[in-house]
């Protein structure tokens, strides 16, 4: 049953009660939950959020509602914050400098959802909308629309990003539009490219190869933020494929802080699936800056090995992709998955029977807060 419309003007973002939590939960279950009751679904759900990767303030929920019943459990619509640490680099004056990189604040957003009563209501994009204004600098922001009214009031543990990225299934249009001030400005989108490998009968060897637990993973992702921001330092900012000469910026989400982490017991609890061993990465004896982690996809079935994160050269990368799909075949996994190889490593992919394909679902988007525009801006390390 659909309900009156409500004039956007008389809505904003509020960060959620408890109570707009919970609610938001139960309205998620019905899709989200599986085969879990309403009881084990919230459960498992707060269980997650009191992992490192949001705790201390750095996730938080959101809600459309009306500016004088902001409590209310009839909100419009809901979505998730997830304050990240980034780094970004601004090109060097001269090619024989390095680049300068910083570390910011970034957002990923996650958990855009709607009630069907609610829906084709203009609520969700206006969310978005808003969503700009709680978690970006405004340095570089225009006035805020008169016709909204007043802006959302400022958050504790949010605001100051730099940049924020979301992964949609909605098509690349609809966050597009969302921009601060309506109409475009959104995020956009940025390589939604995968490459696939069936796993063969093969065993392999792995002879010269560490495999990894998610405890021992621990310990590789503050080695491997470190590792970003060196290459970060010695990137080109030029890029054909953009029709700006030179690159405004590099940027990317760290893995550390558990981001990377996150990703396993997702898995674990989500699809209640173990890796066999207990091995969710790999990393070379012989070259510690050649390795990868994994965690697994289900929907849809059969389950696929999913790459969240891989560090290798054109040499290196073929014995690496050999053990992810001995693992991947260890654990009856038929298929692996890796979003956004660059282009030497792609090269080396189809060699070894890997196929590039552009996907229409989980679209990686991004949007810039920084001088300059979102376009000039390319998101690196743009995996899993």
């Amino acid at each position: 049953m659909t309900e009156p419309n409500v004039e956007l003007a008389s809505l904003s973002l509020f960060r959620a009660t408890p109570a707009q939590i919970e609610e938001f939960r139960r309205r998620r279950w019905p899709y989200l939950g599986g085969t879990l009751s309403l009881a084990e679904y919230i459960a498992r759900d707060e269980k997650m959020d009191d992992m490192e990767h949001a705790t201390e303030g750095k996730l938080i929920t959101w809600v459309l509602a009306p500016r004088e019943d902001s409590t209310t459990l009839d909100f419009m619509c809901a979505c998730r914050t997830y304050k990240r640490t980034g780094l970004v680099a601004y090109p060097s004056s001269s090619p024989s400098e390095p680049n300068s990189v910083h570390e910011v604040t970034c957002y990923g957003v996650a958990a855009v959802s709607t009630p069907p009563s609610k829906r084709r209501r203009g609520y969700a994009g206006h969310m978005m909308r808003l969503l700009h204004w709680v978690t970006a600098s405004r340095t570089n922001f225009p006035e805020f629309p008169k016709a909204w009214g007043a802006p959302p009031e400022e958050v504790a543990d949010a605001g100051g990003g730099l940049f924020s990225v979301l992964w949609s299934d909605l098509g690349e249009a609809f966050y597009r539009l969302a921009g601060p001030e309506g109409g475009g400005g959104g995020w956009e989108k940025r390589g939604a490219v995968s490459t696939i490998w069936e796993v063969g009968a093969e065993e392999g060897d792995d002879k010269g190869w560490m495999w990894l637990t998610q405890e021992q993973l621990k310990g590789l992702w503050d080695r491997d933020a470190e590792l970003i921001r060196k290459e970060l330092a010695n990137m080109t900012t030029s890029n054909e494929s953009y029709e700006v000469e030179r690159l405004a910026a590099l940027v990317t989400c760290l893995p550390s802080n558990g981001v990377c982490a996150f990703q396993i017991p997702r898995a674990t609890y989500i699809w209640n699936f173990s890796m066999a061993g207990g091995y969710w990465g790999v990393q070379s004896s012989s070259d510690p800056d050649t390795y990868a982690s994994w965690s697994v996809d289900m929907r849809p079935p059969p389950p696929t090995l999913m790459v969240t994160r891989l560090s290798a050269s054109e040499e290196t990368f073929p014995g690496l992709i050999a053990q992810i799909k001995l693992a991947a075949k260890r654990s009856g996994i038929g298929k692996v998955e890796v979003w956004n190889l660059r282009a030497g490593l792609r090269a080396v992919a189809e060699k070894t029977g890997g196929q590039t394909s552009i996907r229409t679902e989980g679209l990686p988007q991004f949007v810039w807060y920084g001088p300059g525009a979102t376009e000039n801006v390319e998101w690196m390390y743009n995996e899993k």
